[in-house]
């Protein structure tokens, strides 16, 4: 089958390591020899306002991997995070974090879990280093310094974020990369905003993360200029969708 047969059918396209492949039911490889996964989706089929988004859609996502969801406006990529990581629940399927329910356990996924949202999500009154605190309590200010830093924000940790341009603010929700111990990140549209240099960075961290054993799963409506492996998932729409 080809590729553009599988997307007229509504199959799920992805990228392994460079090679193209497509299957039915939206299932996608699996990385070989990985241990027990961390996040597995199995047989998740969304709805939205009572059109199909995406039926049958299986995969796992390991310790020390990266998966990059792609598809067009609409395809269902941020309801896809959100059953992922609990916001909202399948009209069939389920989730699983390290072999069990994610319904289960919430808490103790929750307390593994860095989510970022296609918006900013900081405090428009606090300066950049009160919005970090905000989130992480427990840092102390010369980290908080640190990540800001690191993100291209040294010289604005004082500065209230509602003074900073778009993509400012956006490094300062990203600068949470820094401080947070999360074993799972699941970031939408991140690049969003940023410059080539902030795009550079941010997948510099990204692949730290996963030399460490994290595991992120991130959209973009463009390529992830990584140095390391991944795979993509692009959500295509179903029939009659």
């Amino acid at each position: 089958m080809n590729i553009l047969r599988a997307i007229a059918q509504g199959f799920a396209v992805c990228a392994v390591r460079g090679v193209v492949a497509s299957l039915p039911c939206g299932t996608i490889p699996d990385s070989p020899e990985r241990s027990r996964p961390m996040l597995e989706a199995r047989n998740l089929t969304c709805l939205r306002d009572e059109r199909l988004l995406f039926r049958a859609l299986s995969f796992r996502v390991s310790p020390g991997e990266i998966v990059h969801l792609t598809g067009a406006n609409g395809a269902g990529k941020t309801s896809l995070l959100r059953l992922l990581i609990g916001l909202a629940r399948p009209e069939e399927g389920e989730v699983y974090w390290r072999g069990e329910p994610l319904a289960h356990q919430r808490s103790a996924f929750h307390q593994e879990l860095l989510w970022l949202g296609h918006l900013p999500g900081i405090k428009a009154a606090l300066t950049a280093d009160e919005n970090l605190a905000f989130y992480h309590p427990e840092t102390r200010r010369e980290a908080r310094w640190q990540a800001l830093a690191a993100i291209g924000l040294g010289g604005y940790e004082d500065l209230p974020v509602e003074q900073l341009s778009a993509g400012q603010q956006r490094r300062v929700a990203l600068a949470r990369l820094w401080l947070s111990d999360a074993s799972l990140w699941v970031l939408d549209e991140p690049l969003t905003a940023l410059d080539a240099a902030g795009v550079a960075t941010l997948m510099a961290r990204l692949e730290a993360h996963a030399a460490r054993g994290g595991a992120a799963i991130v959209t973009t409506h463009q390529p992830l200029a990584l140095n390391v492996a991944h795979r993509t998932l692009t959500l295509t729409p179903e029939p009659g969708a």
